[in-house]
């Protein structure tokens, strides 16, 4: 009975905090967060290894053969690869926040935060809003190794434009990972349906390779898949080529991703026992 009573105050408590304290325990939890990282700094190795060992072998394993369809080599295959793979980190990057919150919940620490007199929502807007700081480092990374092998950044400000544009869906798919962090049992379940998700939508995009070869049904999913507008748009973004309908279904994709899982993580997270 006092799990169910608590379970239903819970949303009621919540709405009394102000904003201003919902901003306050966020901002306490983004230090707390980033403290953790300091102590385990392993934690950041897929942040700082993923870019380098990425760009790495696919500018050099597939650069050529996948450089020549379109119409150039290796230097050709960089300008494709590069802004397809900064696409590509927000998602990989997402996946580890639901590996981490579950692993937090299976410790102990969130029972520990919900005892406490602050806003439930604060709790996950402390994990993306480090997460986005990874991944801000990680696209950092990036567009080193990039210009090391021979990326041109032909427009600054789309450069910025397109890493904003990835944080914003990155964010909209830790909404996701959060939800799975709670439902699954364990780390390696939510690690094991990350790679079931993350895997058709990755590899059937224009991430790392144009869908003009593709077969017809595989076209028709990179077409609708939102990676390969995310990734088209900052191609446009980043040398001054079409941009506008790909931008604009990104952004229909973030918002949507949002609008439906961020009220189901919100509600899990309240509502687990």
């Amino acid at each position: 009975m006092s799990t169910v009573t608590a379970t239903v105050a819970t949303p009621k408590a919540d709405a009394r905090i102000p904003l201003r304290a919902h901003v306050r325990h966020t901002g306490a939890l983004v230090r707390r967060n980033l403290l953790w990282i300091r102590q385990d700094p392993e934690s950041m190795f897929d942040a700082i290894l993923f870019p380098v060992i990425f760009t790495l072998l696919f500018v050099y394993v597939f650069g050529g053969s996948i450089g020549q369809s379109l119409g150039g080599g290796q230097q050709q295959y960089v300008q494709y690869i590069v802004p397809g793979l900064m696409a590509m980190m927000g998602m990989n990057l997402a996946q580890s926040v639901g590996t981490g919150f579950n692993q937090d919940f299976n410790s102990g620490v969130m029972d520990r935060f919900r005892s406490l007199p602050i806003g439930r929502g604060s709790v996950l807007f402390a994990k993306i809003s480090v997460e986005l700081v990874r991944m801000l480092i990680a696209t950092t990374i990036l567009m080193v190794v990039g210009v090391a092998v021979g990326f041109e950044i032909e427009n600054w400000p789309g450069l910025f434009a397109a890493v904003g544009l990835s944080a914003v869906f990155g964010s909209a798919l830790m909404w996701v990972f959060l939800t799975l962090g709670v439902v699954m049992k364990n780390a390696q379940s939510v690690q094991a349906m990350g790679f079931l998700v993350l895997m058709p939508l990755q590899f059937g995009s224009s991430i790392f390779a144009p869908p003009g070869t593709m077969p017809g049904w595989l076209r028709t999913f990179t077409e609708y898949n939102p990676l390969s507008a995310l990734a088209d748009s900052a191609r446009g973004l980043m040398t001054h080529g079409p941009v506008a309908h790909s931008l604009w279904v990104t952004l229909a994709w973030s918002a949507g991703i949002t609008a439906v899982m961020a009220p189901v993580a919100i509600h899990k997270f309240r509502t687990k026992t």
